[in-house]
């Protein structure tokens, strides 16, 4: 019965030991380039050649040669040991060179608030870098995914994650235009919002409607609203807001706009004090591949991204 070798934990290094043998011609000169003894490169190519059960190199007091199953076994094994050197490689490059793809999950908010002013900067800088980018409103597991990293609120963050603060304080508002607010009036208090047509954003896989959350003097509120639309696409609740249809909750940085030109007013803002933003969050430190490096620095420099006023 052939002995199994497949799984030996020294196969790997005993071959590489017995190339450099084979291509110097040498214990001595193999041992020197390995910076171990002759006397232990040695008992490595005995030790190999028992576990084969068969005589790789023929010796003599001048030199070593390799015997018939020796030249068939390194025409195999030295493309092989190349081939594993040069992943080797490969990997060490991604630690050391900012390059291959970057996979990042984002919040839709994040995306337009913390992701899409700096993204294209940050392409121009590592061209090398590919850069795939997933939003999704939902609660992503990073590692099962396969992503890199990903930018959400703090209250959303994977546990054992590194987290870093790339945004200032941010800020909810209750927004409609003027026109509306002339027809209907404005609700002094967050209960007045069930006389009001409200536009309200669906989210994640299951469908959850975004709730509206009122906080003042320490006292939370999460009131029910009257409905004129339910979307899971925000671009169009904005759309129906600026058109007059109804009154938007969103975040204050996603409607500096049209609060600047003054389409839109707000209302209730005692109501919605500031609270901590977003957050880039990854695995860990150690052993972190360049790609991911560099955008953390990157995004680092840059921060707070984005402040909690949109008159500021």
């Amino acid at each position: 019965m052939k002995p199994d070798v497949s799984l030996d934990p020294d196969l790997l290094p005993a071959m590489a030991a017995f190339v450099r043998v084979a291509r110097l011609g040498s214990f001595t000169a193999a041992a020197a380039a390995l910076a171990v003894s002759p006397s232990a490169i040695s008992q490595t190519i005995r030790q190999l050649e028992q576990r084969l059960g068969v005589r790789l190199l023929q010796r003599t007091t001048r030199r070593v040669g390799l015997s018939e199953a020796g030249a068939a076994l390194l025409a195999r094994v030295e493309p092989a040991l190349t081939e594993i050197g040069a992943a080797a490689d490969d990997a060490r490059q991604q630690r050391e060179m900012p390059a291959g793809t970057l996979r990042i999950t984002t919040s839709y908010s994040a995306a337009a608030t913390a992701l899409q002013p700096v993204l294209v900067e940050f392409m121009r800088l590592y061209p090398s870098i590919c850069v795939d980018v997933a939003v999704d409103d939902r609660l992503t597991d990073l590692i099962a995914e396969g992503f890199d990293a990903g930018l959400r609120l703090g209250e959303a963050l994977q546990r054992d994650m590194v987290a870093i603060p790339i945004t200032g304080p941010m800020r909810m508002v209750v927004a409609g235009t003027p026109d509306y607010f002339a027809r209907h009036g404005k609700p002094k208090l967050p209960r007045d919002l069930q006389a009001h047509a409200c536009l309200h954003y669906r989210f994640g896989p299951a469908g959850q409607v975004y709730r509206w959350e009122f906080m003042h003097a320490a006292r939370q509120a999460t009131v029910d609203t009257g409905v004129a639309l339910i979307a899971n696409d925000k671009a169009l609740l904005h759309q129906a807001a600026l058109a007059g249809l109804g009154l938007l909750y969103e975040f204050e940085a996603l409607l500096r706009a049209p609060l600047a030109s003054g389409h839109l007013v707000t209302v209730l803002d005692d109501w919605l004090p500031p609270f901590d933003g977003f957050y880039l969050y990854y695995p860990g430190r150690l052993l972190m591949p360049a790609k991911l490096r560099v955008f953390v620095d990157f995004l680092k420099a840059r921060a707070p991204l984005a402040p909690a006023s949109s008159a500021a």
